[in-house]
C-alpha cells in the first residue's frame, strides 16, 4: 500500500487480511469463535476488541488462538519469534564469555540406558555431545539386558569421546561441581550445560538449579513446553516439576547418599526432596527457559500437557519419607493428577473466628451463613457478622435471629464501608487463634473446607491459605491470584476453566504456593494477621487489599498456599456493582497506584507465575513476547 491510497480501501485490506489470520490463529472458524466468546466473557468488549487488534498488526497468535490446540497453533510460531537458533558465532560468544567467569564448573551427567527407541538414545547422547560448554562427564548405566547393538553403538560412543563412559550402575564417586539425570529417551538444548553454569557462576551459594522443558517428538518436533514457576515447596510435594532437568550440588548430593535406587523412577524426585530440605530458597535457582526436552510419552497424544507424568512411581513413597524427615505429622497419596498431602489437625482444635461483612443481601448473606452452619465438619469455630449499616428490616431480623445462636455475634458497624477497617473490626473482637475471611456471597461445597485449610495454616512457614472457588456454574473463580495481569495489579489465574479441567500442567488441580490468594476465602494465624498488622484500612478501603496483605505476608518471609480440596461456591457476579460512580472510579484508581507505588517491580515479576507466559489473559497462554527474567535467584519462600 503507497501513501497515496484512500483510507476506505486500506481499512477493506486489513479487514479482509483480518479474517484468514483469525481463522488461522483461532484454529477455525468454531474455534475462533469460541475465543472470542471465552475472551467476552474474562475481559468484556474491550478484551475482544484487544484481540482484533493483536490480530491486525500480525502478532501473534496470542488471545484469539484456540488454547485447546495450543501447541499446533501456537508453540511452533513461538519458537520461531523468541527462540534464536544457535549459529557458529553465537556458539563462539557463548564459549568467550565463560572463559572471563571466574570458576568452571564441572558437570556429571548420568543416563540410564535400556532397549528403548534407538533414534531417541542417539539424539540423547549427540545432544550432551553437542554441548556448547564443554566441561562434562556422561556415564552411561547400561541394563544388564541392553541388546548387543546398542550396547556396540554406546561402545563407539565413548571410544570416540573420553568424556563418556559405561557403567553398570550409578557412579558412587564423582569428579564434578553438578550432577544431573537424564532420560534416554530425552536431549537437551545445545546451551543448557553453558547457561547452568552461567546460572552456578552467577550464584555462588546455589546447591539446586532447574530449568523448563518441553516435549520433543521422534520428528522433532516439539510441544507442550512446561513454563515453570520459581521455587514452590507445596507445588513440588504435588508434583515432580523440578527434576528435569535438575543439576544438584556435588557435594551436597553425596552427602545425602545420592540417588536412592530404591525409589525407582522416582529417585530424582527423592533426590530433590532431601536436596531441599537442607537449603535455604536463596540457593535454590530456576532458569526460566526451555532447556531439556522430554520425549513425547504417547504418539497418539503428541500435543499433551499430561500433568500425570509428573507423578513417579514410587513418588508417594518419597514424598512420604520427606514428610517424615521434616517431622511434618501428613499424609501422602496419589491422585489423578498429582500428589496431595493431607495435614493432619492437632489434637486440640484451635478455634476460628470466621468474618463475614454485609450490608443487607440478606439472599446471599443468609445462604452463607446457613451453608457454614449446615455443611461445615470442623466443629470449632465462630461467625462474627459485621453489619455494615443494615436498613433492610428482613435482613435486621434475620440478624436478631442468628445472633442469639451458639457461636454467632453481630458487630454493627455504621461507618462509610471501608472493607478493610471492617474485618479489622471483627478481628479486635475474634476468640479464634485462627482467623478466617469470608465473602457475605461465598456457599460452602465441600464439608471438609475448614478443616482442609485450617490444617495447613497451621504449618510453620505458611502465612495465607485460598479455597478454590467456583462460580454457580461450576466454571472456576479462583484459583490463586497472579500478580500484574494486563498491566493492573492482580488477577485470578485459570478464572472460568471448566470443571473437570486440571489447567495448565495439573496447576488449577493442585496444592501451590501462590503470591496471593484471595480474601474472598482466606484463613490465616491470628499471630500472623497482627504481625503485619491486618488489612489496610487507610490507603486500600475496598480493592487490592488482600493483594497487599498477602504480599506483606510474602515480605515476613511467610509463604501463601492455594488448595484446590477447600471448594465454595463465590456468588460474585451477584455483589458486582452494574456501574460505577465517578468517586468510586477515582477511588479504584487511587488503590491502585498506591500499590503500584508500595509494590513497584514485584508486581511484573511473581514468583509463581513464568515470565513466558502472558499477563494478557488468565489461561496460562504464552506472552508475546515473553518477560525478560528479573533474576535467575529463587523467589522469597519458606
Amino acid at each position: 500500500m503507497n501513501a497515496s491510497t484512500p483510507p476506505q480501501r486500506n481499512r477493506l485490506w486489513r479487514a479482509l487480511a483480518f479474517i484468514p489470520n483469525a481463522l488461522y490463529k483461532g484454529g477455525g472458524l468454531g474455534g475462533a469463535a469460541r475465543r472470542a466468546l471465552q475472551i467476552f466473557r474474562q475481559s468484556g468488549v474491550r478484551g475482544v476488541a484487544r484481540s482484533v487488534r493483536v490480530l491486525l498488526r500480525g502478532d501473534g497468535p496470542p488471545l484469539m488462538a484456540d488454547a485447546s490446540r495450543a501447541d499446533r497453533f501456537q508453540y511452533r510460531e513461538w519458537l520461531k519469534r523468541y527462540e534464536s537458533p544457535l549459529t557458529s558465532e553465537a556458539r563462539q560468544e557463548l564459549k568467550a564469555q565463560a572463559e572471563q567467569w571466574p570458576g568452571t564448573p564441572i558437570f556429571a551427567l548420568v543416563m540410564a540406558v535400556a532397549d528403548s527407541s534407538h533414534q531417541a538414545l542417539e539424539r540423547a547422547v549427540a545432544s550432551v555431545r553437542a554441548q556448547v560448554y564443554p566441561h562434562w562427564h556422561l556415564s552411561l548405566v547400561v541394563h544388564a539386558a541392553l541388546s548387543a547393538q546398542t550396547r556396540e553403538w554406546l561402545e563407539s560412543q565413548a571410544s570416540v569421546d573420553a568424556r563418556i563412559e559405561l557403567l553398570v550402575q550409578p557412579p558412587m564417586a564423582l569428579v564434578a561441581d553438578w550432577l544431573a539425570c537424564c532420560d534416554a529417551r530425552d536431549a537437551l538444548a545445545p546451551d543448557t550445560l553453558w547457561r547452568v553454569a552461567d546460572a552456578a557462576v552467577g550464584n555462588p551459594q546455589a546447591a539446586l538449579i532447574y530449568t523448563d522443558e518441553d516435549r520433543i517428538a521422534d520428528d522433532g518436533q516439539r510441544s507442550a513446553p512446561y513454563f515453570k514457576p520459581d521455587w514452590n515447596v507445596d507445588l513440588l510435594r504435588s508434583q515432580d516439576y523440578v527434576s528435569r532437568l535438575a543439576f544438584f550440588s556435588a557435594s551436597l548430593a553425596s552427602e545425602l547418599g545420592g540417588f536412592d535406587p530404591g525409589f525407582g523412577e522416582a529417585a530424582s524426585y527423592d533426590l530433590a526432596l532431601r536436596c531441599a530440605e537442607h537449603l535455604s530458597s536463596e540457593r535454590i535457582v530456576h532458569i526460566p527457559k526451555v532447556l531439556y526436552h522430554r520425549h513425547v510419552a504417547s504418539p497418539d497424544h503428541v500435543h499433551a500437557m499430561d500433568p500425570a507424568e509428573y507423578v513417579p512411581e514410587g513418588g508417594e513413597r518419597a514424598l512420604q519419607a520427606h514428610l517424615a524427615r521434616t517431622g511434618i505429622a501428613a499424609t501422602a497419596q496419589r491422585e489423578s493428577h498429582g500428589f496431595r498431602v493431607r495435614y493432619d489437625l492437632p489434637a486440640e482444635l484451635p478455634l476460628v473466628s470466621l468474618f463475614i461483612p454485609t450490608r443487607n443481601g440478606l439472599k446471599l448473606v443468609r445462604q452463607c451463613i446457613e451453608s457454614i452452619l449446615e455443611k461445615t465438619l470442623y466443629p470449632r469455630y465462630e461467625i462474627i457478622l459485621v453489619d455494615n449499616g443494615s436498613d433492610d428490616p428482613e435482613a435486621l431480623r434475620y440478624f436478631e435471629e442468628i445472633a442469639a445462636r451458639s457461636g454467632v455475634r453481630v458487630l454493627r458497624d455504621d461507618s462509610p464501608f471501608n472493607y478493610s477497617a471492617l474485618n479489622n473490626g471483627a478481628a479486635a473482637i475474634a476468640r479464634g487463634e485462627i482467623f478466617g475471611l469470608i465473602n457475605n456471597d461465598i456457599e460452602v461445597i465441600s464439608p471438609d473446607w475448614l478443616g482442609e485449610m485450617v490444617s495447613i495454616a497451621l504449618q510453620p512457614g505458611v502465612g495465607a491459605v485460598g479455597a478454590r472457588l467456583w462460580y454457580p456454574e461450576k466454571t472456576l473463580q479462583h484459583a490463586g491470584v497472579v500478580l500484574g495481569y494486563r498491566g493492573g495489579v492482580a488477577d485470578h489465574a485459570h478464572r472460568r476453566l471448566a470443571e473437570g479441567d486440571a489447567g495448565y500442567f495439573g496447576r488449577a488441580a493442585l496444592l501451590q504456593t501462590f503470591s496471593v490468594v484471595t480474601a474472598a476465602c482466606l484463613v490465616v494465624r491470628r499471630a500472623l494477621y497482627e504481625e503485619v498488622g491486618g488489612l489496610d484500612a487507610q490507603h486500600l478501603k475496598v480493592a487490592y487489599n488482600d493483594v497487599d496483605f498477602c504480599l506483606r505476608l510474602r515480605e515476613a518471609g511467610y509463604r501463601n498456599v492455594w488448595t484446590p480440596y477447600a471448594e465454595l461456591f463465590h456468588h460474585e457476579s451477584a455483589t458486582r456493582p452494574s456501574d460505577l460512580s465517578e468517586a468510586q472510579i477515582e477511588r479504584f484508581l487511587g488503590e491502585e497506584r498506591y500499590m503500584k507505588n508500595r509494590w513497584g517491580d514485584l508486581l511484573f515479576n511473581d514468583p509463581a507465575y513464568n515470565p513466558n507466559l502472558s499477563l494478557e489473559i488468565e489461561d496460562f497462554s504464552y506472552a508475546w513476547p515473553p518477560r525478560a527474567a528479573k533474576s535467575q535467584s529463587a523467589a522469597t519462600s519458606a
